[in-house]
């Protein structure tokens, strides 16, 4: 009966997404006070509703239940428990549940911690409810997870070995924190459309920086889990289904800056509603880039073109509608308050500009081999040399402007001040690239000059945390993010310029040497895992000719799906990884080996980690600080009141 509950269950949540869209719009009007109740009271439901629906999901895949179409495709008696849960999401069907739970969570959460207006918050959960009715229409109609096989197999299908990962078990909830977590701010910003209420920018910025922080952290658990477990000892291939992720990540942080300044200063509210509707359109196109079958990719969950079109209709709704509201209530927008050209308001401004600009480049990096495909079959390939020479120049001149804006005052700052308190960040920056050009080589001008940016951000940040000093730690966040990010520019720099890579043939006893370390290959021995049977490679590992460390990389094949991986094995010191890959079996005791000396790359992590931790730091002094009570005319206004 697992599955009847299920679906009976979800059956439920679409009734309440229907009753809270409707009854959350119809509370944006003055006097419809039981509307926002019943709202308020739906979205509870709809939360719910949903992880029950999510629960029996859950339980089918733990007790391997194969009658049950979503378990026998991506589950077997033979994976761990961990895997088994994981592959509740490692699917399409699943997935979409765990999208449509996540947003009921947001909704529940816009219903609890009532930021804003009451009109606003209702209006939010109006639109939450839309969404939330939409998804759940698109489960139902297309991806029902709770479909019954009869008769049901004694097995099941297994699971894409690749999935099977703690790494990758851990990143699509985290993304889908994310993703999911901007809707919060697209309802907020599209229910300061309908309503014209003030102060919608302080009330979605607690779920911008969630959804923000969480975007960073499934970014660098995507990255971190590509690293060591496909092999190639990379962390990033412009992948069309990672720039997916990196496309919203860009557009949430120009969001965060621009909300701030609307609730300053009242500048940008424009900006700030037309951010806010793009960075949820970008996680849907990102949505519809995974499940459409429109590209390749290990991430990618379905090969249905039906599903996409579905996907394709809510994107052109979701985002369709929002525009068209823009442009309805476009007349009864009020400008931007004014500041001078020497001001915070200008330094945002210019990073609104060059995130923006980053994303569009971005965007036509991916989408447009697609669409030259689907106009006349050519396929090309863009990759890193495109992002390079557009990407990568405009990220560099975004990271000069950093340290600046913290050291400039709202509507008029002193442009030469700020720069005078910046000269012990300039001589960081200086002390970054000699050291670079008298210790490192290759001496490559790359490199160098992001050294040197690193020293400049890091002692912009240092600059700021004195001035700062006795303050709450919140006011630390933003220097600590921008610390953060120096610290994956120097993991980044590193790992790409200064690796060292060896391909060999090696049999037992044999040495090989990369960067500062000798190997020995000393055989392989046959070992039986709980769902997988390995050829594991003992290789031991001398440095500076001390014994160091003996590393175990596997060559594991999975009978069940009938598919190879490898399971890389990685030494590091904290500056510095060792990594190995054991490949195919060439005869006669002999097995390729692939080794890498990765300078820095556990930085690149490390940076992330701090990167969210900044963001923590902001989203908790929000939330001690009391929401102030409702004023005639507030900063933040986004709408002329009619």
């Amino acid at each position: 009966m697992t599955g009847e509950l299920g679906q009976l269950s979800l059956c439920f949540a679409l009734a309440l997404a229907l009753v809270m869209a409707l009854s959350g719009l119809l509370g944006t009007r003055p006097s419809a006070i039981v509307a926002r109740k019943i709202a308020s009271s739906s979205a509870m439901g709809l939360l719910v509703f949903v992880a029950l629906a999510f629960g029996c999901l859950t339980y089918a895949f733990v007790v391997s239940d194969f009658s049950i179409l979503d378990v026998a495709n991506n589950s077997h008696t033979l994976k761990p428990l961990v895997y088994k849960i994981s592959g509740v999401w490692a699917n399409h069907e699943g997935s979409m549940l765990l999208w449509v739970l996540v947003l009921s969570l947001y909704a529940a959460l816009v219903c609890a911690l009532k930021r804003g207006g009451e009109r606003l918050t209702s209006g939010a959960l109006g639109i939450q409810g839309l969404l939330a009715a939409a998804f759940l229409l698109f489960i139902l109609f297309t991806s029902n997870p709770f479909l019954r096989l009869d008769p049901a197999p004694f097995e099941g299908a297994g699971l894409n070995p690749l999935l099977q990962d703690p790494g990758l078990a851990m990143h699509p909830p985290m993304l889908y924190a994310g993703y999911v977590g901007l809707s919060a701010s697209f309802a907020y910003a599209a229910s300061a459309l309908l309503v014209g209420e003030e102060g919608w920018a302080r009330a979605a910025r607690p779920f911008m920086l969630i959804a923000w922080m969480a975007l960073t952290c499934g970014i660098a658990l995507g990255s971190w889990w590509a690293y060591y477990e496909l092999g190639w000892g990379g962390f990033w291939f412009w992948d069309p289904v990672e720039n997916a992720s990196l496309m919203p990540w860009l557009i949430a942080t120009a969001l965060l800056h621009s909300a701030l300044a609307t609730e300053k200063s009242g500048a940008f509210r424009t900006w700030s509603l037309l951010l806010a509707i793009a960075g949820f359109s970008l996680s849907l196109i990102g949505t519809f880039l995974v499940r459409s079958g429109v590209l390749s990719s290990v991430h990618a969950f379905a090969s249905d073109p039906t599903r996409g079109f579905f996907i394709m209709v809510l994107i052109v709704l979701a985002i369709g509608g929002a525009l068209a509201l823009f442009a309805w209530r476009a007349p009864t927008l009020q400008g931007g308050a004014a500041f001078e050209p020497a001001s915070r308001e200008t330094a945002i401004l210019l990073n609104n500009v060059f995130l923006v600009a980053s994303c569009a480049c971005v965007f036509v990096g991916t989408l447009y081999p697609l669409l030259l495909d689907a106009i006349n079959g050519t396929k090309i390939s863009v990759g890193p040399p495109y992002y390079a020479l557009t990407f990568a120049p405009i990220f560099f001149a975004l990271l000069l402007l950093v340290p600046f804006g913290p050291k400039l005052s709202w509507k008029r700052g002193d442009l030469k001040a700020a720069w005078r308190s910046l000269f012990p960040a300039l001589g960081l920056a200086a002390v970054a690239a000699l050291t670079v050009l008298a210790l490192v080589s290759p001496r490559g001008l790359a490199a160098t000059g992001a050294f040197a940016m690193a020293g400049w951000l890091i002692g912009g940040s240092l600059v700021d945390i004195r001035n700062r000093k006795g303050a709450r730690a919140s006011a630390f966040a933003a220097a600590i993010a921008h610390g953060g990010l120096a610290i994956t520019l120097m993991g980044v720099a590193g790992t790409t310029a200064w690796r060292s890579e060896t391909l060999a043939v090696v049999a037992k006893g044999q040495t090989i040497t990369v960067g500062p370390y000798l190997l020995r290959f000393d055989g392989v021995t046959r070992e039986q895992g709980p769902n997988y049977i390995a050829d594991r490679g003992h290789i031991a590992v001398m440095d500076d000719g001390k014994p160091a460390a003996v590393l175990l990389p596997e060559h594991r094949f999975y009978p069940a799906e009938g598919q190879d991986m490898n399971d890389t094995a990685i030494r590091t010191n904290g500056w510095r990884d060792l990594y190995l890959a054991l490949g195919d079996d060439r005869g006669g005791g002999r097995f390729t080996l692939r080794a890498y000396v990765s300078p820095l790359a556990p930085l690149i992590w490390l940076g992330g980690l701090v990167m969210a931790l900044g963001g923590f730091l902001s989203l908790w002094g929000r939330l001690r600080v009391k929401e102030p009570e409702k004023k005639a005319a507030e900063p933040g206004v986004a709408i002329a009141a009619e």
